[in-house]
């Protein structure tokens, strides 16, 4: 499902460059050809004359107008996204998740029609992608919530950091099909990944079991340390109908308020304001970074600097698995977060100072890039969310998965709009000082963490203490004999 979301939400980002030819295309294409140009402004030169692309994107400020339409969409993604979450723990989230990707679909394909209504109107295109925004808000809560539903904590950050490469997998699948679709006209590139979540969200209708209990399972308890982290079926098959309505569940919705104050909810949705904020800048600019930067002396073209950005999103995602994998194994997500966020810091660093050195030395750096940057992001936005979501505070309510998700994440969501459209002012003036507000984003995010990895590290170390004593007093007997 959260793949289709992915999908539509990338179509924009290729298709500027047929809505306005001196943007530059970010997509991701068959066959990869590395091709050069003496300067980045040869492709301007060679393609661009004022009138081509679509108006009203193909004047002076096109580029201005898109960019406008990234930060609409994006503001109300995030506005929605508190929403989103209230209403996903008062509704069947079957239903409220089918409502999503279906108006999501519809929106993403008005966007396309505008192509062969041939409508010029700005705000035609700006109304599109806010209210397309707001549909796609309900994506998140709303699978997080589900998935948390059905796997236990022992588990959930390497469960949850593999299910996560849908990100990068969307991000990919969408430049593709839009990217294959642009050369028969870019309404093609809307109106197609619009019609697949369309269809995918009449498929979670049919056929998402939201919760053990909805198909007659049980649902483990945690304590059971020699349990496997799954659902048990009570006796031997499903017990009740998957579409029937469940009249057994009381639980009452934890309140917006409430959320904020489970503990560690408020620092993890800070520190991800401004991993979201590196996260997006790069999703956003990195391509443009590319093909304005010289590699061995030599300029890549729009095309390769697209594709070569794709290693970026390959780095996050063994970036979620391992931190998922480690916060697990240390069972200390705050720890793997920060670890995670400080080596960002280095990474950048070595990506901006030596990345021009040659090609092979710029995608290696910028995959480790990827890992360090996208690693917390998944972790926040996963585990993290769906641990918190099940606190011992809220004494076993399970009404607060999508609440506590949207808060976390729509609270990134903020710092992923800032990103990009603070790096679009600064970058006239020296991507160095990008490079600097992105490695402060990410010690700051570091830090934010900082009371709960000493609250980690204290537990740490008593539980170890604790063990030591038990242990040596199962060996006293034997001294004594």
């Amino acid at each position: 499902a959260y793949t289709t979301y992915h999908a539509t939400r990338k179509t924009t980002s290729i298709v500027k460059s047929a809505l306005d030819p001196q943007s530059s295309a970010a997509g991701f294409k068959f066959p990869w050809r590395i091709t050069y140009l003496s300067s980045p402004a040869e492709t301007q030169r060679r393609s661009w004359v004022l009138g081509d692309g679509w108006a009203p994107f193909n004047g002076s400020d096109g580029t201005a107008l898109l960019g406008q339409l990234d930060v609409a969409f994006l503001a109300v993604y995030a506005i929605g996204m508190y929403f989103s979450g209230h209403l996903g723990d008062r509704m069947n989230l079957r239903i409220f998740l089918t409502v999503g990707m279906i108006g999501t679909g519809l929106f993403t394909s008005l966007f396309g029609v505008g192509y062969w209504a041939n409508i010029h109107s700005f705000y035609y295109f700006l109304m599109v992608q806010m209210v397309a925004g707001l549909f796609q808000s309900s994506g998140w809560p709303s699978v997080v919530a589900v998935v948390g539903n059905w796997f236990g904590k022992k588990k959930r950050g390497l469960i949850m950091g593999i299910w996560n490469a849908h990100t990068s997998i969307g991000n990919i699948t969408g430049s593709l099909i839009a990217s294959t679709l642009l050369s028969y006209g870019w309404g093609w590139s809307f109106v197609v990944p619009g019609l697949l979540i369309a269809f995918m969200g009449i498929l979670v209708c049919l056929l998402l079991p939201v919760s053990p209990e909805s198909v007659g399972a049980d649902r483990q308890e945690e304590e059971d340390d020699d349990a496997v982290d799954s659902p048990k079926k009570k006796r031997e098959g499903v017990t009740e109908p998957l579409l029937g309505s469940h009249t057994e569940m009381k639980e009452n919705a934890v309140g917006f308020i409430e959320a904020w104050r489970i503990p560690g909810v408020a620092p993890f949705a800070f520190c991800l304001f401004f991993a979201k904020l590196v996260a997006y800048t790069f999703l956003y600019w990195l391509p443009y970074y590319i093909s304005h930067t010289a590699i061995e002396g030599k300029y890549l073209s729009d095309e390769t600097a697209g594709n070569l950005s794709t290693f970026f999103d390959v780095g996050g995602v063994l970036g979620g698995i391992l931190a998922g994998h480690i916060s697990d194994r240390l069972d200390a997500r705050a720890i793997t977060a920060a670890t995670f966020m400080y080596c960002a810091i280095p990474a950048l660093y070595f990506y901006r100072s030596y990345g021009h050195i040659s090609l092979a030395m710029n995608i290696a750096l910028m995959f480790i890039c990827g890992m360090f940057v996208n690693g917390p992001y998944a972790l926040i936005t996963t585990a993290v969310s769906a641990d918190l979501g099940t606190h011992s505070s809220l004494n076993g309510n399970s009404k607060a998965l999508a609440t506590v998700t949207a808060i976390i994440d729509g609270t990134g969501s903020v710092g992923a709009a800032i990103g990009p459209l603070l790096t679009g002012y600064i970058s006239a003036n020296s991507w160095s000082a990008v490079f600097t507000m992105l490695m402060a984003a990410a010690l700051v995010a570091g830090l934010l963490l900082t009371r709960l990895v000493v609250a980690e590290v204290a537990a740490r170390i008593s539980e170890t203490r604790s063990q030591g004593r038990s242990q040596s007093r199962s060996q006293e007997p034997e001294l004594n004999v």
